[in-house]
């Protein structure tokens, strides 16, 4: 399987820098869903586009993998003691264990009882570095999603701006339509473009679908501090193919048709699970892949995203997939034609040669 590390160790952070005006961020997701814009980017050119030209844009024997997790409402509030604290979980940690980015951070102790409702409370078992904390519950893994839908908010990332209380309003909408298994903390984004009657005409028009899964983790957000990518370490999120939808990823690839991962998520798990000689295997892991320029792809062939943050893992990852230069060029042409980017944003489909 693939190395879960960076493969150019001499590629600095500050490689992937862009400048980007805050106005061009998408505070709201526009409507229909695959009324977004769509910027198709080859090793020839760029066009601009929309979502709902993909029947047009896409080959008859294409092959979809889209990302099926569907987003918890994980962004908690509550009290210890006097003090007000935040916690947003990013990954299951064994029975009724959580781990949680927590604020403030310094201020929380191992032992610490955060309050979150009346019938509802964490005790910190643990304290790890940038204000990571394991969090035990005080109820039991069958009831904590009933307890986290009443009490908890969807874990909109830091960019779009909500109230606290305010962002319940966008858990239909920070959800894709075919959602299926509870676990992510964030949005396989990508998806959100897609309509049930999207889906319908492009398998109208003999395009292939299958559904992976992985639950992605608020460590996508995180900044890249290390000044070289080889010093940035990824946190691993959880991931499933199960064995018949590798045979038919399998079966699609010796028929010779392009794997199309919708999203940034359905790539790393598809990548994560395939050998050196291109066969996706079943998968049941989590996975810390961290893909950069000079990494060997084995699963995908084009890639369907929405657009990222300068310096971030996922512009690294698209740098790899298509060349950082042509993405330079591309996302230099969506600032200029005014583009909306990151979670809420437009999308890009990424054909490489």
């Amino acid at each position: 399987m693939p190395d879960q590390t960076a493969t150019d160790s001499g590629l600095r952070t500050s490689d992937f820098d862009f400048d980007l005006p805050q106005t061009h961020i998408a505070q709201q997701a526009v409507e229909p869903r695959d009324a977004a814009r769509l910027l198709r980017v080859t090793p020839t050119g760029l066009a601009d586009h929309h979502v709902y030209d993909l029947p047009d844009l896409l080959r008859p024997d294409d092959f979809l993998v889209m990302n099926d997790t569907r987003v918890i409402p994980a962004r908690l509030y509550g009290m210890r003691d006097a003090v007000k604290v935040e916690a947003l979980l990013h990954k299951k940690h064994g029975a009724r264990q959580w781990l949680a980015f927590a604020r403030p951070g310094k201020r929380l102790r191992i032992g610490n009882t955060i309050h979150f409702a009346p019938d509802f409370s964490a005790e910190i078992v643990e304290k790890h570095e940038g204000g990571e904390v394991l969090l035990r519950f005080n109820a039991p893994d069958e009831n904590l999603l009933a307890l986290l839908q009443k009490y908890g908010e969807p874990p909109l990332p830091p960019y779009i701006k909500r109230d606290p209380g305010a962002a319940k309003a966008d858990s239909a909408r920070y959800q894709t339509v075919y959602a299926a298994r509870d676990g992510a903390v964030a949005a396989p984004t990508a998806g959100l473009h897609f309509t049930p009657e999207l889906i319908d005409k492009l398998k109208s028009k003999g395009i292939g679908f299958a559904k992976v899964t992985l639950h992605v983790g608020a460590g996508t957000f995180l900044p890249v501090k290390a000044d070289y990518i080889k010093d940035h370490k990824m946190h691993a999120e959880y991931g499933e193919i199960d064995a018949a939808t590798a045979a038919s990823i399998n079966d699609a690839k010796r028929a010779g048709r392009r794997i199309i991962a919708v999203g940034t998520t359905s790539l790393r798990v598809l990548e994560s699970a395939t050998d050196e000689h291109g066969t996706v295997h079943p998968f049941a892991s989590d996975t810390a892949i961290f893909i950069t320029p000079g990494y060997k792809f084995r699963a995908v062939d084009a890639l369907l995203t929405n657009f990222h943050l300068p310096q971030s893992t996922l512009f690294m990852l698209v740098a790899a997939f298509m060349g950082l230069e042509i993405m330079r060029s591309a996302y230099a042409h969506a600032i200029t034609h005014n583009y909306r980017f990151y979670s809420f944003g437009d999308a890009s489909l990424l054909e490489r040669q």
